[in-house]
């Protein structure tokens, strides 16, 4: 993502940003009981190419959510209006990220979360008992335990629905009346049973589309939502930059110094987009494997090298051991899959390793590492 923005590692990140916006922000016109105006969570999410001014100082407005800037303003207007929003894509898309930016911005908190599984009941989403109480009062309000539809609603802010389609499908329709009618109805607590939701109640939904077909939303349910699509990044360059900036911001939560090593970002965007999409920059036509080649898994496989190398070694990334975690990443999903990332290193990554040498030769010379 009140200051409980994101998760805690995060939340000094953006408090400052997030207060000063708060002084910038007066005079625009905002949704009822939203924290700030849909200018100003557009400018908190998009950064701002030159400082802003915000009260008597002027603050830079860092780009977080490094994508589709018309997707973003599109979400903010569906959320300032009265359906849900559906954010659906592969995975690793940064669809979290968005969903936790925008409850950041828009409700001051962003830990107002269902998290979907397959074992996610309807008590997890909306309301559960004290049984120590309702044995000992009956059914009240004092004996309810809100869950996280029953707090949005109560306090007129977001709620967030992780993975919605890995949740049993007769418990994602538990939403269809909420989102209707904006109404949580309560029958044990007979005629004072009845939720309605502040101003700036909403539902923001995240799909992952490998899931697809699995507890497939129903079509009352994809109704009451205005459905955005969230696509891999499509330029190295730009996934580049987000591994760098994703793995910074990890390492100083860790409390991990120094500059962080771009070749070693670079090697790895170029990997990543070429085997997922299926080709080199030189035309040459790659298997593609079934694992997930997102920028997420990316990002994580960049932090671990980051980590093996502050902890064991001189702080310097080896590309040993970046190879040794990619195939970590890949390797879980089937054998077959690293029959394909070694093809890719015999043809193209040996190609590009002859033309630009470098990392890109210790590269392929730590391609022992892939079996």
């Amino acid at each position: 993502m009140e200051h409980s923005v994101l998760r805690p590692q995060a939340e000094q990140r953006y408090k400052e940003e997030l207060d000063a916006l708060r002084l910038w922000d007066e005079g625009n016109r905002k949704p009822e009981n939203w924290r700030l105006s849909p200018k100003a969570v557009r400018l908190f999410i998009l950064g701002s190419p030159k400082p802003v001014r915000c009260g008597d100082k002027e603050i830079l407005i860092r780009k977080k959510y490094l994508g589709n800037d018309a997707l973003v303003e599109r979400c903010i207007v569906t959320l300032a209006g009265n359906r849900g929003l559906m954010l659906v894509g592969e995975p690793g898309t940064a669809k979290t990220m968005l969903s936790e930016l925008l409850a950041a911005a828009t409700s001051g908190c962003s830990t107002n979360t269902v998290q979907g599984t397959a074992g996610t009941t309807e008590d997890m989403i909306k309301y559960s008992w004290n049984y120590a109480l309702l044995l000992a009062d009956g059914p009240s309000r004092r004996a309810l335990v809100p869950a996280p539809l029953y707090v949005g609603m109560e306090k007129g802010i977001l709620t967030r629905f992780e993975e919605i389609t890995r949740t049993p499908a007769e418990v994602q329709d538990c939403l269809i009346s909420v989102l209707s009618d904006k109404v949580l109805n309560i029958p044990e607590l007979g005629d004072e049973g009845l939720l309605f939701a502040r101003p700036g109640f909403n539902v923001i939904g995240t799909a992952n589309t490998r899931d697809k077909g699995v507890n497939e939303m129903s079509s009352a349910l994809k109704r009451r939502f205005n459905f955005e699509t969230v696509r891999p990044i499509g330029d190295v360059a730009l996934e580049k930059q987000i591994i760098l900036n994703e793995a910074g911001a990890l390492a100083e939560a860790a409390g991990i110094p120094g500059p962080l090593d771009e070749e070693a970002a670079e090697l790895l965007a170029v990997t990543y987009h070429e085997l997922r999409e299926g080709i080199s920059d030189r035309g040459q036509r790659i298997e593609k494997p079934s694992a997930v080649m997102s920028t997420a898994e990316a990002v994580s496989v960049y932090f671990q090298t980051l980590m093996t190398a502050w902890y064991y070694g001189d702080g310097h990334m080896e590309e040993r051991c970046l190879v040794e975690n990619l195939v970590g990443a890949v390797a879980k999903e089937s054998r077959e899959d690293m029959d394909r990332i070694e093809g890719y290193f015999s043809t193209v990554v040996r190609d590009r390793a002859q033309r630009e040498g470098g990392a890109w030769t210790r590269y392929y010379e730590a391609r022992n590492k892939l079996r």
